[in-house]
């Protein structure tokens, strides 16, 4: 009896994955999920916060119990746990003689090196595939090959819209192979993971709660879309910092997987041809451009995203900064605001940034690395490209410095979102000494 494995990493949904779309499907099938041990460890020299903060751990806690009812409702079902990945891949496969394993080609060096270590401990034994999925291109589809990718965004687009050809995306399968027989299934209870995550309640002030799954990502995008006619607007409230519906904050979702930015494209597509498009429409495109952009850059630059290693001890500006301590109304509303709720507003990251490295003369790692733990929507290629291009290293390196009162006066004249913020966040972060 022919068995092949799931496994499921940033792509915690089932309409449009190619992981679930087989030439011929599978007598059995095993869906696993893998949380890596080492997400929860120290993301920071001298700072017990762990890579995956409560925020993200939570969201994605929501999101595999949601994938997992989905399986079930098709005859799957989902096995989640917390190890090294590729030993627990490797072990199910073979335990249950599996023939082949299929793995979304995920950004970030760590995973493509599990994915390496795990087809060469198969070899001979059983086959490792990977897919594209998630994003607007797929490597095949690309309008250069990774190897070739621009070293601007800019060029990049120029190129992209030259031969502008998103694949639709994929309906949700109506049925899966069965479970395997014998094999272990379910997931254990987040409090069980981490109190902290299960705990976790964002500050009231964000005025927006995020929750996981593929159903709540849909419900965000049509809210978005068809609800209120908000993407009408986008380029024009896209900078905006206190409120629900200036941006679409469909990013969590995008960074588990729990929408595929093809979807998001899809969408848009259609409320073009009813409502007809303009700027709006076209930019909130053009940021899903970006953020493939970012995803196969980092394919293209492995271990060199994350700059040199070790990181240096954080020192009291970093504390400063990431707890909201540094005097400036903008920038410690940013930080008080991320450690209370999960998420920035794009304009808010960029100066929090910005003052980091540019003001404080910060190293830029540090700040992704607190991004890292700190943010919902984290995704490796997105939050490290992101920090490296304002910090002027790597690709297309240029200078970018923000001035924080400037943008203050442009983007909160009236002081709303800073004092909005105004009091410090207390244990939104119980598990920092």
């Amino acid at each position: 009896m022919s068995t092949e494995i799931a496994w499921f990493r940033h792509d915690l949904r089932l309409a449009d994955n190619p992981l679930l779309a087989f030439p011929t499907p599978p007598e059995q099938l095993l869906c696993v999920y893998v949380l890596d041990a080492s997400w929860l460890e120290s993301a920071l020299p001298g700072l017990a916060a762990r890579r995956v903060g409560p925020a993200r751990l939570q969201f994605l806690w929501q999101s595999l119990i949601e994938l997992r009812g989905e399986l079930l409702k098709r005859g799957s079902d989902l096995l989640v746990r917390i190890d090294d990945p590729v030993t627990v891949v490797a072990d199910l496969a073979e335990r249950h003689a599996a023939t082949r394993v299929r793995v979304r080609h995920d950004a970030g060096c760590d995973e493509d090196e599990a994915v390496a270590t795990l087809a060469a401990r198969l070899e001979g034994r059983c086959e490792v595939v990977r897919t594209d999925g998630g994003m607007l291109f797929d490597a095949s589809s690309l309008p250069t090959g990774v190897a070739d990718l621009p070293t601007s965004f800019s060029a990049f687009r120029r190129r992209a819209e030259k031969a502008w050809q998103v694949p639709e995306s994929g309906p949700a399968p109506v049925t899966l192979p069965p479970w395997p027989r014998e094999a272990a299934r379910g997931l254990p209870p987040l409090h069980e993971v981490s109190p902290e995550a299960a705990g976790w309640q964002p500050d009231p002030r964000g005025r927006f709660r995020f929750a996981g799954g593929e159903v709540a990502g849909r419900a965000r995008l049509d809210h978005y879309l068809w609800d209120t006619a908000a993407v009408a607007r986008y380029k024009q409230t896209r900078n905006g910092l206190v409120g629900a519906d200036f941006s679409t904050r469909l990013s969590p979702w995008l960074a588990h997987g729990c929408l595929s930015a093809r979807q998001v494209h899809d969408a848009v597509r259609a409320w073009e041809n009813r409502h007809g498009g303009n700027d709006s429409t076209y930019w909130l495109v053009f940021e899903l451009l970006w953020r493939d952009y970012f995803h196969w850059a980092a394919h293209q630059e492995g271990r060199s995203l994350f700059g040199a290693r070790p990181l240096p001890d954080a020192g009291a500006s970093f504390a400063a900064w990431r707890q909201g301590r540094t005097g400036v109304p903008l920038v410690d509303a940013a930080m008080r605001e991320l450690a209370a709720t999960g998420w920035l507003s794009n304009r808010a990251r960029q100066n929090a940034a910005s003052f980091l490295v540019r003001d404080l003369g910060g190293d830029w790692r540090l700040g992704a690395a607190w991004f890292e733990h700190c943010l919902v929507d984290h995704d490796v290629a997105s939050n490290w490209g992101n920090w490296r291009y304002l910090a002027g290293v790597g690709r297309d390196a240029r200078p970018r410095a923000l001035d924080v009162h400037d943008q203050a006066g442009r983007y909160d004249p009236d002081g709303t979102y800073a004092a909005l913020w105004q009091a410090p966040v207390v244990a939104a972060h119980p598990e920092e000494p």
